[in-house]
């Protein structure tokens, strides 16, 4: 009776969890802690500068960053969806994912140069999300493959996660509805702290990304190798496929890099994925075909609340143009006007 789907499904192994389920949703409540910290970071961070902008001055209440209004059961409802589908994702996909947006994040630092510690590189951050919870997911899953107590060493790192991920929203929250007010008044320890040292938050969040998607290569590499390209022919087949998705990688940053909006940054998530489902299909299993279908609706969980994070980026981005356009006309007026004298 199951002879059809047997011929279908072929050899392959389709099963939902490719670990331990329970492992598995200890790594999905570690990923999506990773996600939310670096989220509550850097609204924390965009706040901050929109509350010392001196030109915003009198829109602090109407900023999208000051609306503590975004609910305690939203960011629960995010985290709860996330741990879910982080769990649900293998290893082999995750893994294909990190080593993705580490290869769009080389593209974006060749493509902008200079100007990837701008706009580049508060894009790479909201981009980043899902990506870094698969890293962190694959990273546990490469650190306790074969250990006697993973499960136990799994249950502790998700509760520091966890403990993580409420102190991020209990700052945000803080931050969001009183750091006006204690800013000014300076009678609160939290808001003091970040009046002064506000400012290093972004470059903080750059090195433990960094670091954390140095730890998830390693750990994604060695995952891709010994689930893809342990048999020597099969290189001939991954070379040619690599090349190409590589070069689609680099005109979706070409792309996006002549776009703005958030319509550019969705059409690069499915571009992206689209791709590596053609791969999948290609030369995967039918469960990696679910888990990158998995991945599309992890990657919009992670960028529909981010949307206010990328229109103020946007906007300044828009604002540096402008800056550095009404620059350039006054040295040409005033080249013009030392000429005529």
């Amino acid at each position: 009776m199951f002879l059809p789907f047997s011929w279908i499904l072929g050899n392959s192994e389709w099963t939902l969890f490719d670990l331990n389920p329970i492992d598995s949703f200890f790594q999905g409540i570690v990923g999506a802690a990773g996600i939310s910290v670096l989220f509550n970071l850097l609204r924390v961070y965009n706040f901050l500068e929109t509350c010392s902008d001196s030109e915003t001055e009198s829109k602090r209440g109407s900023s999208s960053f000051g609306n503590p209004l975004r609910g305690k059961w939203i960011a629960a409802f995010q985290f709860c969806s996330l741990t879910v589908l982080l769990s649900l994702m293998g290893p082999r996909v995750s893994s294909l994912i990190v080593l993705e947006f580490c290869l769009r994040a080389v593209s974006a630092w060749a493509s902008t140069g200079q100007e990837a510690n701008g706009r580049g590189l508060d894009l790479l951050l909201i981009q980043c999300q899902f990506s870094l919870g698969c890293g962190l997911t694959c990273t546990l899953a490469f650190l306790h493959q074969g250990a006697p107590h993973s499960s136990l060493s799994l249950f502790l790192a998700a509760a520091v996660s966890w403990a993580l991920a409420s102190a991020s929203h209990s700052l945000w929250s803080h931050v969001a509805s009183l750091y006006p007010l204690h800013s000014t008044e300076r009678y609160c320890g939290k808001c003091i702290s970040l009046l002064t040292s506000g400012h290093t938050i972004l470059a903080s969040l750059q090195r433990v990304v960094v670091l954390a998607f140095a730890l998830a290569t390693v750990a994604s590499t060695t995952t891709v190798y010994d689930h893809f390209l342990y048999q020597k022919d099969v290189l001939k087949f991954w070379t040619p496929l690599t090349l190409c998705y590589t070069m689609l990688v680099f005109y979706i940053q070409e792309d996006q890099n002549r776009q703005t909006g958030k319509e550019a940054l969705l059409n690069s998530v499915v571009m992206r994925l689209g791709g590596l489902l053609v791969l999948m299909l290609t030369v995967g299993y039918w469960s990696d075909v679910l888990h990158i279908l998995i991945a599309f609706m992890g990657e919009a969980v992670c960028l529909l609340p981010s949307q206010d994070l990328l229109q103020a980026v946007l906007k300044e981005d828009e604002n540096m143009h402008l800056t550095k356009s009404s620059h350039k006309t006054r040295e040409r007026t005033r080249k013009t006007s030392s000429d005529d004298s």
